[in-house]
């Protein structure tokens, strides 16, 4: 609540008496510095040496000399106005101006103060008399005598008071701390020095000597209104004094004044008295830890000043001097002394601790009730709803407004029902007036009537002052029938509106008169003769008369008692109102001991960033003061809040013990849940109240230890770490306790903080990963939403499951965290009652638990069980933190029984944490639970992965362990785990990304591994987008290769933090990157393991898997779509390679998906195209190995896999769209003879009605295998190939990269290239690198009986490759293929082969390359044929190749792009040479060319286990981005067989490109090449495949488009069922249609997975009643399952022999229902044939719908229409669920016809029939049905 504004006539003379002020202060100190002083100074205007700080011998009364002058010893003789010679002079102190007006221009000496005399000893101490030292006074009145009392209270605790033996003077009435009547104490840890002339007392501790406490420094001085003591302290760490804003913990010691005096003043930048009134301080001595606090127990007007040396002052204007002196060996100690002499906290209520919102003025019920709708609505965990005074009718207590909060018991009641609480206001001010309506205010009549109000100085009128609800009077709390009517007025009012808690304020107490409503009396009350340097130097100012009069005394004297008093009597009013319970008040005015009664927060706040810091401190010194349910308005109370400081604001807040969001009238609303539903701020707000609430068990221990034994709450790091001095100035983070490190944001735009982590182990509290940070400061990185949580090893922590109340969590299952220290031990305990019975801890009526753990085993040793209630909850989850070993076993065992085995949990190598699950330890019994630690196999990296096998000798070289292994395939040489090669040096976070410089780790200089390390390298990480990030790794000094290939990526990150679906951190000790899923918590990249290498030519890095669920890496024969991580390494290198079991093959994809365990998938491309290799192990963990470059990793996030697949197309470019002709079905041999067999082939496939699109040509065709040549046997092919074409087929020609260069005759192609430089050559030279592949050479007849070998030797031309990287070569290129296609036959698309690139001899034509480190690198990957090189069939390594730009690059590291860098220009050259689509076929890939062309699965075998691994490869290759694939349908090498051919030709009917090829010298296998039976299987297989051709076509522009597979496994679709992770021999086309084929001979019937969905036979039409498990198909030889899924409508088309023929025929749409009848699908229709119809809007895409009873299409694009190919025939529905159906009505262009149909209501299908209705899809159609 905000205090009453100031007029603008008030401002304006403030503002001018200010000015005013300011040019006076001046002048005279422009004055001052020129009159001379009392001493005979010769140069009065001369600077004096700052060196001069050691004092002298002074003479009694003697002023010291300059040079003996220590400037900040000077004790102030002026305190209360700015200092003048005069002045000085009559009080008889020195003068010596100084060149700041901050020190002392004039200053005591030793002619002041008192003398002891008649020093004596008592039962507790020293009993002296003092007399004053006869000198000039300060403020008058002085007392001549005083009386020193001394008590040696406790070992600890020293008191001592001065007070006037003649005179009773006001001492504090204080409720807990009594009078002492015991004797001194024994062996007490301080001796006392009481020195004589003059008087001063010396506190020493006795362990060494050190002066705690020492008044010699200056003089005491004791008027009747004028105290004043100095002391000198040992050490300049001090902290305390209150209430203010400090801005620091730690004091500042340069000449600050600090008054102390209860205030309503709104906290600002300034030395403002506040509302509190605390003259506790502590200080640190030593880094021993040894401590001490002072306590002056006065409570008149008070001013503290602290000088550097350091000294502190009182001025005290009242009352005696009353100081305690409490001795700790701990600064935490001190505390709980202090706490057990002025009462500890009370034990507060669970439900207080909860979240609570308030706001001052609501205006009105209803906004209160939108508030908690919204955010009960945002699931923000939340306690307690607080209104302020807007609640009351008239701003008068005890009231509710029955207009604007009509309703207010019915809300009351709802929060109740929602186990909310409602907490009121109380002000102190009782209004005088009546009602609004004249009705008498009866709350203050029953006051009148008792007299309980504070009076005036006569001690009979009450006073009165005017606060909000106009003028007012105070009751007196001091006065006991005052507590009794106020404890009866709030039960009263909760008669009427049943709170739970009270919010007291005002309770300085404030008023906005000064004074009272008549003014106050001239009297030395009101204007005393020493003011302290109080806000506007005056006592009443803003409050009432000092000479009020209150029961416990004059206002002078307990003015900052109100509060104090006012919480007590609220304390008893709690006792009447909920009998037996805790309640909850919060108070703003407080006083040493108001912890024993109430709560506080730091009052009426800013929202600024400098407010947020500054409530760090002053929770801290509250919890020093004793009260540490604490904290302060979250996002600020005046002037509007921003979205980041309120977002921040509640990450802090989350962690004050007492969390409020409150802020005052005419604001912003600053709820959560007023900045949106979804925003950063609700979800970051929601985090981490769902953590303090899961916490909350923990903070309730926390203040139950408070409560029993003064234990700080929120604590400084200094308590904890005190033998650190660099904890001591540590203010901007803070504890809970001992364990849990908090370290919020607290600058505007900052997403990294500077935080000091102190010396022990630390935890991410969210991730449970160890920080490698101790005794360090730390460039912390904390992002939008996030603040530093850290766990400290050694420590148990008791937590719950959190819900949105703490009544609902309280029902939860319990929970421990077990953070390991390093000595792997730990320490815990956990209180727990019913929450909010009072006295339960003093009853015994509670369950407590002491936690001890060490050597792996966790001891729980209930030592009370006395809440019977209690004991249904239990403990049901622990995780352990810190276990560097793998957990394989765990037992239990509970109140001294069997120890068993326990199965449910879970180790975290990335964490090193361990899950423990499934547990029922029930509240009240003992339990133990035990764990192992073994270092599994599966940790070991393989240090020896070389050619050579490891031994003893070269495994330790390597500095690796040597453990030999039997029976197992892991590593005999491995890693130490200790193995880290690089240091990270510095890391720097932003919010876009991180970058971190490594520098070679030196200790590892002397170990042999392959060639020569990178000394220092940089990591870059860059967020690019909210699903998509990339990190790279490279030597930032020297240019190393980066792969050339172009990718899709923003230029600068688009990102935003709050939507990023991942957190990546940089790890330390070893290096590593760990990645997480912000949304899981799940860590997907963990490379911070052993191993990592970035050498010249070898890279390695290693990381962890988030499951065995890994798929991708090719090209090569895998056995099962996931991969096996059985210790596999798999090599990747382009090689002219049939597939087989781990021999690498034609293309190169190092990109893999992984699906996590709570079944999100992420993909991770590496760009890298240097030869590598892969192991698989089973941690699970893979390793990378690459012999060059750089890495460059790109992850995307998904979440599904689908999702994850169309991220990593978008990056590399979507797939390229076929033309519609491509997907017909296509023919090929190798091994034709001439046309006639390839006239015969196709003449025989059309009489037999196989639908056929395609017929190629292998390199047969050619004269002697020469590119861009027709053979003389294949004259007539051109001829042929113009026939079939005008038939609507097609042909694919073949090329390969290998050009002829020894041709007798001109060979233009080879001719034109060499004068346009296009071919690879040997470095720094013009010399071609001439291989050998299928062109032979001219006149040479070929001797078949030759081997392969000879036969190359013999017959092969020399050949040279094209660099297709040259821009001249593309130029080339694309002349020749337009050549040959003008001039020679005209072809539709191209096939490139051999493109690895392949060569019939290693390297070179003599078989030696002239580069032994290239192509016999120092490591050699796990390739085949891994001995014989990298050249083994294919160019040299050191060749050099030219790169677009100009620059030269080494074959070595552009080998694997060899295929990807012919297929653009393949692809662009037929597009223009044609003018249409085209088809690219290459053999050679690598990520991007699916942008370009397909891929066939290479030189398969006629084989049955390659029929399951041609669908392997297809999906592996819809992830690699080339969705237009498929395999050598029935086998390319050897003889196939009838059933193989025939299982394959069904198989091969659904692969998107559909071919049947072989071999030369093998028998025919084409379709019509078996029988008639065969032909006919073949004809109908083919076509369901063009009938459903529409859709099929569909999802190839859906992929084109917006990427994704199209051959798809289950799992993309069905990912939440993990039966489908393993499921490879099916697979779906798109999302709708499932092939379940046969795969092994002699098989009929099928074993497939359904998926949970409805599932029709494509066959029959019927549901098969099957879902969600495995079923048995009957699968004849002629047959293979087809299943279509409910909830799609499929477009199809009847076939036809070719498309051309097929896309004039009628559409039709195949309806299948889902289980609520409802099905969608869409159409994408183009011409089949143009280029980029889709990017120039030239198609029609159209949206089908149904529901239940209704069809409906929608045109969503138009751009192609062709009336002839878009005529809907038919509809069938499958799963219709009407018993009948009646009628079928059409609704086409505005009219309704009734259409034909066929209901078979026993297979629940409708067939409609609309051929004659004449509609076009062109045109939005609506059927109903009835």
């Amino acid at each position: 609540m905000a205090r009453k504004k100031f007029s603008r006539l008030e401002i304006t003379l403030i503002v001018l008496f200010a000015i005013v002020t300011i040019i006076a202060v001046a002048l005279v100190a422009v004055l001052a510095t020129k009159t001379p002083a009392v001493e005979d100074i010769s140069h009065t205007t001369s600077t004096p040496a700052t060196t001069r700080t050691t004092a002298g011998n002074l003479d009694s009364g003697k002023c010291p000399s300059e040079l003996n002058d220590p400037i900040n010893e000077r004790i102030n003789c002026i305190p209360e106005q700015f200092p003048t010679q005069t002045t000085c002079a009559l009080r008889g102190c020195c003068w010596r101006p100084w060149n700041d007006s901050v020190t002392p221009w004039c200053f005591f000496v030793n002619n002041h103060g008192y003398n002891a005399e008649e020093i004596k000893t008592t039962n507790a101490g020293l009993e002296a008399k003092l007399n004053r030292i006869p000198s000039p006074t300060l403020f008058g009145n002085d007392i001549d005598s005083v009386l020193l009392t001394t008590q040696s209270q406790t070992p600890n605790r020293f008191r001592f008071k001065i007070t006037d033996p003649n005179n009773k003077r006001y001492e504090v009435p204080h409720q807990f701390a009594q009078e002492f009547n015991g004797t001194t104490a024994s062996n007490t840890l301080y001796d006392v020095l009481v020195t004589e002339k003059p008087f001063s007392i010396k506190v020493t501790r006795k362990s060494n000597g050190r002066i705690l406490f020492d008044t010699s420094i200056g003089p005491l001085v004791y008027s009747d209104q004028y105290l004043q003591i100095s002391t000198r302290l040992p050490s300049e760490y001090i902290y305390g004094f209150g209430e203010h804003i400090h801005k620091r913990f730690r004091h500042d010691l340069s000449w600050k004044t600090w008054p102390i005096f209860a205030r309503d003043q709104l906290p600002g930048n300034n030395n403002n008295n506040l509302y509190g009134h605390h003259t506790f301080f502590m200080c640190i001595e030593d880094n021993s830890g040894k401590s001490f606090g002072v306590f002056l127990m006065n409570s008149n007007a008070i001013e503290i000043f602290i000088q550097p040396t350091p000294i502190i002052t009182y001025r005290v204007t009242g009352g005696i001097l009353d100081f305690y002196i409490f001795l700790g060996d701990t600064p935490e100690q001190v505390v709980q002394q202090y706490q057990e002499f002025i009462g500890r906290p009370a034990m507060p209520a669970y439900w207080s601790l909860g979240f609570q919102l308030s706001r001052w003025n609501y205006k009105s019920l209803d906004a209160v009730k939108e508030v908690v709708k919204r955010n009960r609505e945002a699931g923000i965990p939340f306690d307690t709803q607080v209104t302020d005074i807007d609640y009351m009718e008239d701003r008068k207590d005890f009231t509710y407004d029955k207009v604007n909060f009509k309703g207010l018991p019915e809300f009351v009641q709802d929060l109740h029902d929602h186990e909310q609480k409602y907490v009121i206001i109380l002000d102190p001010g009782i209004s005088i007036n009546n009602h609004a309506n004249g009705a008498r205010y009866e709350t203050y009549e029953r006051g009148k009537a008792q007299n309980v109000w504070v009076n005036e100085s006569d001690g009979t009128t009450p006073i009165v002052g005017e606060v909000w609800p106009g003028l007012s009077v105070y009751p007196d709390f001091t006065n006991p029938n005052c507590a009794e009517w106020w404890a009866n007025e709030c039960k009263l009012f909760h008669q009427e509106v049943q709170y739970d808690g009270v919010w007291i304020d005002m309770n300085e107490v404030s008023s906005f008169l000064q004074g009272s409503q008549r003014g106050c009396k001239e009297n030395k009350l009101n204007y005393p003769p020493f003011t302290p340097d109080i806000l506007d130097k005056l006592l009443y100012s803003k409050t009432i008369c000092m000479d009020a009069v209150q029961h416990w005394g004059k206002q002078y004297d307990v003015h900052s008692l109100y509060g104090y008093s006012m919480a007590i009597a609220t304390e008893k009013a709690v006792e009447k109102v909920f009998p037996s319970k805790r309640s909850f008040i919060l108070t703003r005015s407080t006083f040493a001991g108001s912890g024993r009664y109430a709560a506080h927060w730091l009052g009426d706040n800013t929202a600024s960033w400098e407010q947020m810091e500054w409530s760090i401190p002053g929770m801290l010194e509250f919890g020093l003061f004793g009260i540490p349910l604490i904290g302060a308005d979250i996002c600020g109370f005046e002037a509007d809040t921003t979205e980041e400081l309120c977002r921040r604001w509640m990450q802090l807040g989350a962690f004050y013990p007492f969390s409020r969001n409150h802020n005052s009238e005419n604001y912003m609303d600053q709820d959560p849940a007023f900045f949106g539903q979804n925003s950063l701020l609700v979800n970051s707000s929601r985090h981490y109240l769902q953590i303090r609430y899961t916490l909350l068990p923990f903070l309730y221990t926390l203040f139950y230890k408070a409560h029993s034994f003064g234990e700080t709450v929120a604590r400084p790091l200094l308590h904890e770490f005190y033998d650190d001095p660099n904890s001591w100035t540590e203010d901007t983070q803070f504890l809970w306790g001992s364990s849990l490190l908090i370290t919020p944001v607290l600058k505007q735009g900052a997403d990294t903080v500077s935080a000091y982590i102190p010396d022990a182990i630390w935890y991410d509290y969210e991730t449970g990963a160890k920080r490698p940070w101790r005794k360090q400061r730390v460039n912390m990185y904390l992002p939008g939403d996030k603040i530093g949580l850290h766990l400290r090893g050694g420590y148990v922590i008791p937590t719950q499951q959190p819900a949105v109340t703490t009544t609902a969590s309280r029902r939860n299952p319990l929970g421990l965290i077990v953070a390991l220290d390093e000595d792997n031990k730990a320490k815990g305990d956990f209180f727990w009652d019913d929450g909010e019975t009072k006295g339960t801890i003093e009853a015994g009526a509670y369950i407590l638990y002491t936690f001890t753990v060490s050597n792996n085993k966790l001891d729980s040793i209930c030592t009370r069980s006395s809440y019977t209630e209690g004991t249904a909850l239990a403990f049901e989850t622990i995780k352990v933190l810190g276990l560097t070993d793998t957990v394989t076993e765990v037992k239990v065992m509970e109140n001294n029984g069997q120890m068993t085995t326990h199965s449910s949990f879970t180790y975290h190598p990335s964490n090193q944490s361990l899950s423990i699950y499934g547990l029922k330890f029930n509240l009240g019994k003992s339990f133990t639970v035990q764990w192992n630690q073994v270092f599994s196999e599966n940790e070991r990296f393989d240090c020896y992965p070389d050619l050579q096998a490891a031994t003893k000798q070269s495994c330790e070289e390597r500095g690796c362990v040597w453990q030999e292994t039997f029976g197992s395939k892991a590593p005999d040489c491995y890693f130490s785990r200790n193995d880290n090669s690089y240091l990270v040096t510095s890391t720097k976070y932003s919010s876009m990304g991180i970058t971190a410089d490594l520098q070679l780790n030196t200790t590892n200089l002397q170990r042999k591994r392959p060639s020569e390390p990178i000394t220092t390298l940089r990591v870059d990480v860059k967020y690019h987008k909210n699903d998509m990030l990339q990190f790279k790794i490279y030597d930032p000094n020297n240019k190393r290769y980066e792969v050339p290939v172009p990718l899709n990526i923003p230029t600068t990150p688009t990102s935003t933090y709050e939507n990023r679906l991942y957190d990546v951190e940089i790890k330390e000790n070893p290096f590593g990157i760990q990645i997480r899923r912000r949304s899981t918590g799940r860590v997907v990249w963990d490379s911070q393991l052993p191993g990592f290498a970035f050498n010249d030519q070898f890279i390695q890095i290693s990381t962890r898997l988030p499951s065995a669920y890994i798929y991708g890496f090719g090209e090569v024969e895998h056995t099962a779509f996931k991969r096996d991580l059985n210790w596999h390494t798999w090599g990747m290198l382009t090689r002219d390679q049939p597939p087989g079991y781990k021999l690498n093959s034609y293309g190169f994809h190092p990109y893999y998906m992984a699906l996590e365990d709570e079944e999100n998938a992420h993909g991770v491309l590496l760009l890298n195209s240097n030869a590598m290799d892969v192991t698989f192990q089973p941690t699970p963990a893979l390793t990378y190995r690459t012999i060059g470059g750089i890495l460059d990793f790109y992850m995307f996030f998904g979440p599904t896999p689908e999702v994850a697949t169309k991220q990593y197309h978008e990056v590399i470019g979507r797939p390229v769209m076929p033309p519609y002709w491509g997907l017909g079905f296509q023919l090929c041999r190798y091994g034709y003879k001439n046309t006639s067999e390839v006239q015969q082939v196709h003449d025989e496939m059309v009489a037999a009605q196989i639908p056929y699109d395609i017929q190629y040509t292998d390199i047969d065709y050619m004269e002697r295998q020469l590119d861009f040549t027709i053979g003389e046997r294949f004259q007539d092919l051109p001829e042929f190939v113009d026939k079939i074409r005008s038939e609507g087929m097609r042909y694919i020609a073949i090329l390969d990269p290998a050009i002829s260069g020894n041709e007798t005759k001109p060979y233009p192609p080879f001719q034109r290239g060499q004068d346009k430089d296009v071919f690879v050559k040997w470095p720094n030279t013009n010399d071609i690198c001439w291989a050998k592949v299928w062109p032979d050479l001219p006149n040479v007849t070929i001797d078949d009986s030759l081997t392969e070998d000879e036969a190359v030797n013999a017959s092969r031309a020399h050949v040279a490759f094209p660099d297709f990287f040259r821009n001249s070569t593309v130029e080339w290129w694309e002349g020749e293929i337009s050549d040959f296609y003008n001039n020679q036959i005209k072809f539709d698309g191209l096939w490139i082969d051999m493109n690895e690139p392949s060569s019939f001899v290693h390297g070179t034509t003599t078989n030696q390359c002239r580069n032994t480190e290239l192509n016999y690198p120092p490591y050699m990957p796990a390739l085949t044929k891994r001995n014989q090189g990298l050249h083994f069939r294919t160019m040299c390594m050191e060749t050099e190749q030219i790169l677009r730009d100009g620059s030269s690059v080494l074959h070595y590291n552009v080998h694997n792009l060899y295929g990807w860098s012919q297929m653009k220009p393949t692809h662009d050259a037929v597009r223009k040479t044609t003018g249409k689509r085209g088809i690219i076929i290459s053999r050679s890939t690598y990520p991007t060319g699916g942008r370009w062309g397909g891929h066939w699965l290479g030189d398969n075998y006629a084989e049955w286990h390659n029929l399951d691994k041609s669908i392997i490869g297809m999906m592996e290759f819809s992830l690699f981005g080339i969705s237009y694939t498929g395999a050598d349908i029935c086998g390319f090498f050897n003889n196939s067989e009838y059933q193989l051919c025939a299982r394959w030709m069904q198989l091969g009917s659904f692969y998107p490109y559909s071919r049947n090829h072989n071999i030369r010298d093998t028998r025919r296998q084409d379709p019509v090449s078996w029988n008639e039976t065969f032909s006919a299987m073949s004809r109908d297989i083919l076509n369901i495949r063009y009938t459903l051709l529409p859709y099929f076509y569909t999802q190839m522009h859906e992929v084109h488009a917006h990427g994704g597979t199209v051959i798809r496994p289950l799992l993309n679709e069905f990912f939440n069922e993990k039966s489908t992770w393993d499921v490879y021999e099916q697979f779906l086309w798109g999302p709708a249609f499932m092939v379940t084929p046969v795969l092994i001979p002699d098989t009929y019937v099928v074993r497939g997975y359904v998926p949970n969905a409805r599932w029709f036979d494509y066959h029959t039409g019927q549901d098969i009643g099957v879902r969600g498990t495995f079923q048995e198909f009957d699968a004849p030889l002629y047959k293979i399952n087809l299943h279509v899924r409910g909830g799609y409508i499929l477009p199809c088309q009847e076939p036809a022999q070719n498309t051309v023929h097929s896309r004039k025929n009628y559409m039709k749409l195949l309806v299948a229902a889902d289980d609520n009848q409802i099905a969608q699908g869409s159409l994408f229709w183009d011409d089949g044939e143009t280029i980029d119809t889709y990017e120039r809007g030239l198609y029609s895409l159209i949206q089908f719908n149904f529901n239940k009873t209704t069809l409906t299409s929608t045109v969503l694009e138009n751009g192609y229409i062709n009336t002839e190919e878009m005529r809907l025939g038919f509809i069938s529905i499958w799963g219709l669920q009407m018993s009948s159906v009646n009628a079928v009505n059409l609704m086409y262009n505005g009219n309704q016809q009734s259409v034909k149909f066929t209901h078979e209501a026993a297979k629940n299908i409708l067939t409609i029939d609309v051929t004659a209705n004449n509609v076009v899809l062109n045109e939005p159609i609506k059927i109903n049905l009835s």
